[in-house]
């Protein structure tokens, strides 16, 4: 496995600096301590990671895929459908930013079984309201689950597997890509199944077993429920807007996450725009998206020594692929190719939060700051991206954005990689705090 050694050499190090330097930690020493010895424990939370990766993404690319269908059924207007897209990132700041402050209450292991149950519930009951603004309150709920894994899955890698950082996180970010693909492209089929005006209901409402069943390994874990100490994990977040990682960290992710919207947004009426049927741009665009599942295996494995060079590929793979569109846009099969392995963004600044914290108390906060921040940036770029098109009437001005959030991207990526942790850069303020 590649790095396997390398994860646990560097953790190693980092927490016993740490330590050392005498910074007082939260009282969070059940998910701070080890990986669960026995070898059962283990299988269930792999499989836990395995299933919830898969269910992650579901609640928002099936709605994606009948979006058409749910505005006919729903009898509303295209403003509406843009509120149904934009939920999402909303949902994933707003929930995200909360998940450590719940999680020191009931602890992660019990939050992440509620946010399931609560995700299941909505997936399922959205699918049979018959009122837009029923469909969006319960949109709030089947996003729930998505928005707290996102804070508390690399958390959860970190406290249980510290030396297995990059394939762990391979694991859920692979499995997320699968299921995120899975949702744009099985919807139809699945609700095709029952037929008439309201297949779509079907398609949406089925991805509620896959959250169901991720359910059982959280429930199995949470009788080994580990607490994170509310006031250390409170303090520890609001102290990280001193940290320079943590914002390195944060615009990365902000910074990789605003070209994926903007890509799954627009890149098909780009395409369409350029004389390539509907059709073909849909399949382009899925080309695109599939190409996660392979950069989502091999981006966290790399070892953090290369990681700098990795960041430089994936920004060379992404820029490449911005040129050819608007160069050559008759030969995006290619360019949907380099912006999917671009996309490898994403599971390296996950991996970065775990890097660059030295206790998985740390690592929950830096994920929800760093969330938080980035989806609300994130968020922005579509209608960015869309008010600028609309201005010109052309594509030369939009792609500035992409351009400008590649550029900081790569910047804050490359700085983001230094071998230092927030707790370094937080015990360096101690001095000045007393």
């Amino acid at each position: 496995m590649p790095g396997g050694s390398q994860d646990g050499a560097d953790s190693t190090i980092v927490d016993s600096r740490s330590n050392a330097a005498g910074i007082r930690e939260p009282a969070d020493t059940a998910v701070d301590s080890p990986a669960p010895s026995a070898a059962r424990d283990r299988r269930v939370l792999i499989a836990a990671l395995l299933l919830t990766g898969l269910s992650m993404r579901t609640a928002v690319t099936s709605v994606g895929a009948v979006l058409s269908d749910v505005q006919t059924g729903m009898h509303t207007n295209s403003a509406v459908a843009g509120v149904i897209t934009t939920l999402p990132a909303v949902c994933f700041a707003v929930l995200g930013a909360l998940a450590p402050r719940l999680a020191s209450r009931s602890g992660p292991h019990r939050l992440l079984v509620l946010a399931l149950i609560t995700m299941t519930a909505g997936l399922v009951s959205r699918a049979v309201v018959g009122t837009v603004w029923a469909f969006l309150a319960l949109s709030v709920l089947s996003l729930a689950g998505a928005a707290v894994a996102n804070v508390l899955m690399p958390m959860e890698v970190k406290s249980h597997f510290p030396t297995r950082i990059g394939t762990m996180t391979a694991l859920y970010t692979t499995a997320m890509a699968i299921g995120t693909t899975a949702g744009a492209g099985l919807t139809v089929p699945i609700g095709s199944i029952a037929g008439g005006p309201d297949a779509w209901r079907l398609g949406i409402g089925s991805w509620a077993v896959l959250s169901a069943v991720a359910i059982l390994p959280w429930l199995a874990m949470a009788r080994s429920n580990g607490h994170l100490a509310a006031g250390g994990v409170g303090t520890r977040a609001r102290m990280l807007v001193h940290s320079r990682i943590a914002w390195m960290v944060t615009f990365y992710f902000a910074f990789q996450s605003l070209q994926a919207y903007v890509a799954f947004g627009w890149f098909e009426r780009f395409l369409t725009e350029h004389s390539i049927s509907d059709s073909t741009a849909g399949w382009m665009v899925a080309l695109m998206s599939a190409m996660a599942i392979p950069t989502s295996m091999l981006a966290p494995t790399v070892p953090p020594r290369y990681h700098r060079p990795l960041v430089l590929f994936l920004g060379a793979c992404m820029g490449s692929a911005y040129a050819g569109m608007n160069l050559a846009p008759a030969a995006s099969w290619g360019w949907m190719v380099l912006a999917g392995i671009g996309g490898g963004m994403f599971p390296l600044s996950l991996t970065l939060m775990g890097y660059r914290s030295a206790t998985p108390s740390t690592t929950a906060s830096l994920s929800a700051f760093a969330q938080g921040i980035g989806y609300t940036i994130a968020a922005c770029g579509p209608v960015i991206f869309g008010i600028l098109h609309g201005a010109t009437g052309g594509w030369a001005a939009p792609f500035v954005v992409l351009w400008c959030a590649l550029i900081a991207a790569i910047v804050a990526g490359w700085r983001a990689c230094v071998p230092r942790t927030v707790d370094d850069d937080l015990r360096s303020r101690m001095p000045t705090a007393r």
